[in-house]
């Protein structure tokens, strides 16, 4: 037992978190005249560090995802979801949108797509919910950083919402609240061509190319704001506005982060500088999920397909489903660091 859990830190540590990396950086720019305790050298460190470790990691999740995505495209996932009915329709929703784009604005067009395609309004709503906040990639990243028992404590919570959140709205009775041109968009059944191999090979290579062209500037604005916070920002700021004293914390972290548009992969760096610098756990986790789950521009894209009251609800579900997964782990957060 002993080994198997020196085996598991040392895959943690070691593997995704690339902690030889960083002791190799430090290494080098003292080798080169620069001091890495002081600010600037800090900074410099700490940015090829993240910058590395995260487009690396990057790289290996999405070839391999999108490898598995070559299964599962939109018409048969759509076939599939159409199998099922209630609570396990959601639940497989939910489980599917862990495969799929890394932001909500990737995710919305697949929702319409659903949605046009007959299925319920509760299980295109729990892919939605799903698809952004809880994909494979945050997996191993957060796990990474935060280590597994955050990282597989984070996806179920955040599955638990998508499954509620897209129950609640079914029960809701939101169905008439979707706009006309989906509703009425006729049906268009086609046959996904036969993928060899080499196929699959090839739209993973594809589908890595462009994700990484889309998400780089996101990566390398939040590692240079996660620098500046580790290295700059004093820590006492940071444990009073959003450390375990202050109750209001987690409403702020989620309003502060709703405005802006990143993917999981902009916002590891920023919750790893705050939550180093003494924010709360639930805080800096709440604050990623409002990022990736709520961000303005998806919300102002998703309202060209809903109504304002289902929009509303939808917000409204994912906003106190987010709270109360950061109250959670602030209250519990000595059980996981």
């Amino acid at each position: 037992m002993e080994t198997v859990r020196t085996a598991w830190f040392f895959f943690q540590d070691q593997v995704l978190g690339m902690k030889w990396l960083n002791e190799l950086l430090g290494r080098g720019l003292t080798a080169l005249g620069l001091d890495t305790d002081n600010t600037w050298g800090g900074i410099l460190r700490f940015f090829l560090y993240d910058t590395i470790k995260i487009f690396v990691l990057l790289s290996v999740l999405i070839f391999a995802i999108s490898y598995i995505q070559s299964y599962f495209p939109p018409e048969r996932t759509r076939r599939i979801l159409g199998r099922f009915r209630g609570l396990w329709a959601n639940t497989l929703a939910a489980l599917l949108g862990t495969v799929t784009p890394f932001c909500s604005c990737s995710s919305i067009p697949l929702f319409m797509g659903f949605t046009s395609a007959g299925l319920p309004i509760g299980v295109t709503f729990s892919f939605l919910i799903s698809s952004p906040m809880v994909d494979l990639g945050s997996l191993v990243l957060l796990m990474s950083i935060f280590g597994g028992r955050v990282a597989v404590v984070y996806v179920v919570l955040g599955l638990v919402i998508a499954v509620i959140g897209g129950t609640l709205l079914e029960k809701l009775g939101m169905e008439r609240y979707v706009e006309e041109f989906i509703r009425s968009a006729p049906r268009i059944e086609t046959e996904s061509a036969s993928l060899t191999r080499r196929d699959r090979l090839e739209y993973a290579r594809d589908q890595l190319k462009a994700t990484i062209k889309k998400v780089a500037p996101y990566i390398f604005i939040g590692v240079a704001v996660g620098a500046a916070i580790h290295n700059v920002i004093p820590q006492s700021w940071v444990e009073t506005v959003l450390g375990d004293q202050n109750p209001l914390a987690v409403i702020l972290a989620v309003v502060v982060g709703v405005p802006m548009y990143a993917d999981i992969f902009g916002t590891i760096p920023v919750a790893e500088s705050l939550l180093f610098k003494g924010a709360g756990l639930g805080t800096v986790l709440a604050f990623m999920m409002a990022v990736t789950t709520l961000s303005l521009p998806s919300l102002i894209m998703l309202k060209k397909a809903v109504k304002p009251r289902l929009l509303g609800a939808f917000i409204a579900i994912c906003t106190v489903g987010i709270m109360l997964v950061g109250y959670f782990f602030n209250a519990f957060q000595q059980f996981f660091i």
